[in-house]
């Protein structure tokens, strides 16, 4: 059993900033891919980020330059480092770790921008 685990979510103000983090526990050992997505109310689940394990990265349009994605193979976790966030990027973020071929979900970390 795989338990992914996200945090750091919350509220904050337009042009603030939050690091969410996601850990991976269980039968896994290493992830090849790691990733964020989100979902606002009634839109669909979008790409965020995603970090492969040599360490190349590559990010959605809306969030290039703002965020950062970064790793930890030791601790199987991600991190999600949010910068300038806007009111537009107010969702529920989501980790996912893929491993062997199986994506593994978190349940979700809910991010607010608003004033």
């Amino acid at each position: 059993q795989v338990n992914v685990v996200e945090s750091g979510g919350g509220l904050v103000q337009p042009g603030g900033s939050l690091r969410l983090s996601c850990a991976a526990s269980g039968s896994i050992f290493s992830s090849d891919v790691m990733g964020w997505y989100r979902q606002a109310p009634g839109k669909e689940r979008e790409y965020v980020a995603v970090i492969t394990s040599p360490g190349g990265t590559l990010y959605a349009n809306a969030v290039k330059g703002r965020f950062t994605i970064s790793r930890d193979n030791a601790k199987n976790t991600v991190y999600l480092q949010m910068n300038s966030l806007k009111p537009e990027d107010t969702a529920v973020y989501y980790c996912k770790q893929t491993n062997r071929g199986t994506d593994y979900w978190g349940q979700g970390t809910q991010v607010i921008v608003s004033s």
